[in-house]
């Protein structure tokens, strides 16, 4: 009888362990490149903004709005960001996380306009500024302090690669959330299912000036 309880729990966390997986992203196989995504925020280069610079890259990037904006010196430098990965066709797991981030923003108050949201697609064939500023408007969130940003499918590729986001299909990205101060190069994942209070609290943190600096 113990010998079967055992191998009743095992089974038990096995598929407990599988499915918590799964909802990290769109359902994505265990063998996605998902898991190499900790590791590509860790391995930002330490040696200031010019290496940040070429680590994020200048790449040319489309807003909601159509303007042109490089990655790291228009959207990236010297802010406080949230970044995503999003679809606009997703029916699922992409308009409910933009609602908590919204959310998010309402918790923050008066201080969210000292935080950048950053939301890439992982579908620019289809995710055009004008289908990504439709998005916005549906959702509520379009402002000046949230970026929807998209690009020819090389540019994602490349900008979403050093996210650590390597995304076979649009379905197949992470749903974690990436926060960080881009100037003292602190940075840290979120799992989106957090609560609105606790991941406004810790980009809270992030502005706040850094002891010693």
């Amino acid at each position: 009888m113990k010998a079967l309880a055992l191998i009743f729990l095992t089974m038990c966390f096995c598929i407990i362990s599988f499915l918590a997986f799964s909802h990290e992203g769109h359902g994505q196989p265990a063998n996605a490149p998902e898991a190499a995504a900790p590791a590509a925020v860790a391995a930002q280069p330490e040696g200031g903004t010019r290496d940040a610079k070429t680590w994020f890259t200048d790449t040319p990037l489309q807003d909601q709005n159509g303007n042109t904006l490089r990655f790291y010196s228009d959207a990236l430098q010297n802010r406080v960001v949230l970044l995503n990965v999003i679809f606009t066709s997703c029916s699922d797991a992409c308009p409910l996380i933009t609602q908590k981030l919204k959310q998010v923003r309402e918790v923050l108050g008066d201080k969210a306009d000292g935080v950048t949201f950053i939301s890439l697609t992982s579908d620019p064939l289809r995710d055009t500024p004008a289908v990504l500023k439709a998005y916005t408007l549906k959702q509520g969130v379009d402002g000046p302090h949230w970026l929807f940003l998209t690009g020819d499918k090389a540019q994602m590729d490349l900008v979403l690669g050093r996210i650590g986001q390597i995304i076979p299909t649009p379905e197949q990205h992470s749903t974690q959330l990436i926060v960080g101060d881009v100037a003292n190069k602190r940075w840290s994942k979120i799992r989106p299912d957090a609560p609105a209070a606790a991941i406004a609290q810790r980009l809270q943190l992030l502005t706040m000036p850094v002891a010693g600096r």
